[in-house]
């Protein structure tokens, strides 16, 4: 499964460089589109994205121009020569955007969370394997979703097939409007190895002032491109306007990120991960030998007819753990994360002798 994915490349975009898709939060008339694209195009951006259908939070705020929009698009694209891309959500969407020529289609977040809407889209683009599209991440951070909306659209036949990491919600105050949450996308490579993998800093960051860092970051983990709001008039936008940039602060972001060189061989890190496989080995060995001792402790409470979850003793060691992970310079809310997930393993151990389990 997945084996055969093509990387989404156009001609006229060079593959040795990180895909740039640029354009507005959604299209509002035909003369910001093609101010935006303009400026885009004379910046050397290829790809100009913008929404045409908006499917908002609540109703009643701004959803889009709708099908007058793709008009707008191919004047774009009759004008600047660059490729346009848009969101579709359902069967109808996808239908319009491809009769009106648009070159690359993503699904949204809202949309890669739906199982029918997915088997829709799916079905829709039965028939046009050539065409790019990109699955962003659900809402939550589920990967089992992400990757059965991936599946969907794979079996329909596309191969030309990426995603878009935009950041999973979580519930108040955040420095991010989406979560990055790295490990996520991290493992969908890992489990797909082949997929073109693009970051959205612009939904990721929900401001201006932190796309930039984002954009850096996201190159640093090994992403295949970017796609940033971008907007003529950025303030006066009808939807995210504190996410989009001009062109011109564009430019001067993608002009000042530094793009990995990936071609170094890694043959000198050669040692240095020996020294990670030991430590990881040594890491196993003592794991085990910590469940293998829990057993026995869940042996004897068992025998003695005491509770599985002594509180007070676990909070004596997360306690003294995490500030003996301060001493050594380890985060500790990361040993917080280790000796939790520790705990519920041996839990798990003691619940199963409980149970008579072996």
């Amino acid at each position: 499964m997945f084996n055969d994915l093509q990387p989404i490349t156009f001609p006229g975009v060079d593959p040795d460089q990180p895909l740039v898709i640029a354009g507005p939060c959604s299209a509002e008339s035909e003369e910001q589109l093609l101010d935006t694209a303009r400026q885009l195009a004379a910046n050397g951006v290829k790809i100009f994205r913008a929404g045409i259908w908006k499917p908002r939070t609540k109703p009643g705020g701004f959803e889009g121009v709708g099908l007058k929009g793709l008009l707008w698009m191919q004047q774009v694209k009759k004008e600047t020569g660059m490729y346009t891309a848009t969101e579709v959500a359902t069967h109808e969407h996808v239908n319009a955007a491809l009769d009106a020529g648009i070159d690359l289609l993503w699904i949204g977040a809202r949309t890669a969370a739906n199982p029918f809407a997915m088997q829709d889209i799916a079905d829709a683009l039965r028939g046009h394997e050539d065409v790019p599209v990109l699955v962003k991440n659900p809402v939550n951070p589920d990967l089992e979703l992400w990757i059965g909306g991936i599946q969907r659209i794979y079996n329909a036949g596309i191969r030309k097939l990426g995603a878009i990491h935009r950041g999973f919600s979580a519930y108040g105050k955040h420095l991010y409007r989406n979560e990055p949450q790295w490990h996520i996308p991290v493992e969908l490579h890992r489990r797909i190895p082949n997929i073109t993998i693009v970051c959205d800093p612009s939904h990721m960051g929900g401001r201006r002032e932190l796309i930039s860092p984002i954009s850096q970051q996201s190159l640093d983990m090994g992403v295949d491109g970017l796609m940033i709001e971008c907007h003529c008039d950025p303030d006066k936008a009808l939807s995210d306007n504190n996410q989009q940039l001009t062109p011109d602060n564009l430019n001067i972001i993608l002009n000042a990120l530094v793009v990995r060189d990936t071609h170094v061989s890694t043959e000198n890190l050669s040692t240095l991960r020996q020294h990670i496989d030991r430590c990881d080995n040594e890491l196993l060995e003592i794991l085990a030998k910590r469940m293998r001792i829990a057993k026995e402790i869940g042996t004897y409470k068992k025998e003695h007819n005491m509770q599985i979850v002594q509180a007070a003793r676990y909070d004596e060691i997360m306690k003294r753990r995490v500030k003996q992970a301060e001493s050594l310079g380890l985060n500790p809310e990361f040993m917080k994360e280790v000796m939790q997930a520790i705990h519920e393993e041996s839990v798990n151990l003691q619940l199963s002798l409980f149970e008579g389990k072996k």
